[in-house]
């Protein structure tokens, strides 16, 4: 079995696009009504789904994807609370109605109603419907809120422990996951996304989250950021602040994808990371929809990559499909259930 467990609705119907676009306007006029989700039909869904991620799933030979709210458009720097909420719930109850149309297809990962400035302990609430009533098997969590102005504390940090607390509670991992970034000196796709995953790597690094939480888990996407090219560095640098080695300090809570896009950089991160470490991949509908002109092929077609190593079959099935199962207990959990 192939799960990508990083897959994004970047597809949504339109309607859903105008309720975000009547709550932004409303921020700008007190006066205008409440916005309020649009009507979205059974079909509506179908047709932007079939046309692009189910396509796409088949054609390129996965089975299931771990399915979230599209990332840049979540927005967390945007509005207050009360908008950031309406806009979470709408996002996480359109992921519900994608997952029970194609059940066999796709599993919930939700959206979380992060501002800048408001206690994260606020964001369990939303965690807790989405896990217990929608069944969703995991979380994104933006470790910077301000979009790409960093004014959070560091994830290691005692503002993000009510947090975790309930993550550990349900027995669900949150993939580190910024949203579009605000600050024109960092390209949201090409720099914020990679800064956040390095950044949210050295942050580990520095503390002691997993003394506290030794059974938290993270899924840190987009192959690591520059943590494998770096690995070294970061050896170095845990080595100096007196830190255990990396092994023991951090790679039993946290977990790379392979949402790395050619083939030197795939095999770069399984010569440097632990094969239990790594989880299959693709964020597409996502980040880089082309083709490769070198290749012919698709830039995110990220199995292509991992079916050309160099590695044993019961290897390759760890990345597919075992160590998803192992970081992400409902997932495995519901699959148990089908016999599979």
């Amino acid at each position: 079995m192939i799960i990508d467990c990083h897959g994004h609705y970047t597809t949504a119907p339109a309607a859903h696009q105008r309720f975000r676009d009547a709550q932004l306007a409303a921020l700008k006029d007190p006066t205008a009504p409440a916005a309020r989700p649009g009507a979205i039909s059974d079909d509506e869904i179908r047709e932007t789904i079939e046309k692009n991620q189910l396509r796409l799933q088949r054609e390129r030979g996965a089975d299931l994807t771990l399915f979230s709210p599209r990332a840049s458009a979540m927005g967390h720097h945007v509005g207050n609370e009360a908008t950031s909420s309406a806009w979470t719930r709408a996002n996480n109850d359109l992921i519900k109605r994608v997952v029970d149309l194609y059940p066999e297809n796709f599993l919930g990962v939700c959206q979380l109603p992060q501002s800048p400035g408001v206690p994260i302990a606020n964001s369990t609430v939303e965690l807790e419907r989405c896990v217990r009533e929608l069944g969703f098997v995991g979380c994104n969590l933006n470790p910077d809120p301000s979009g790409g102005h960093w004014t959070s504390p560091p994830l290691t940090d005692r503002h993000w422990y009510p947090f975790y607390e309930k993550m550990v509670e349900l027995d669900v991992p949150a993939m580190i996951h910024v949203s579009a970034s605000c600050n024109p000196n960092f390209h949201a796709t090409g720099a914020h996304y990679i800064n956040a995953d390095t950044t949210a790597f050295m942050q580990f690094i520095e503390g002691n989250l997993f003394g506290d939480f030794p059974t938290l888990r993270f899924i840190i996407p987009h192959g690591g950021g520059a943590v494998p090219y770096h690995w070294g560095r970061y050896r170095g640098l845990a080595d100096m602040l007196k830190r255990p080695p990396l092994e023991q300090h951090l790679m039993k809570n946290v977990f790379f994808d392979t949402c790395v896009y050619h083939q030197p950089g795939i095999d770069l991160l399984v010569r440097v990371i632990d094969i239990d470490n790594i989880l299959f991949g693709s964020e597409m509908v996502g980040a880089v929809r082309g083709i490769d002109p070198r290749t012919g092929h698709y830039f995110d077609d990220t199995r292509r990559y991992i079916d050309a190593l160099a590695m044993p079959a019961a290897e390759k099935e760890r990345i597919f499909e075992k160590n998803a199962r192992r970081v992400f207990p409902r997932l495995d959990a519901v699959l148990r259930t089908r016999g599979q």
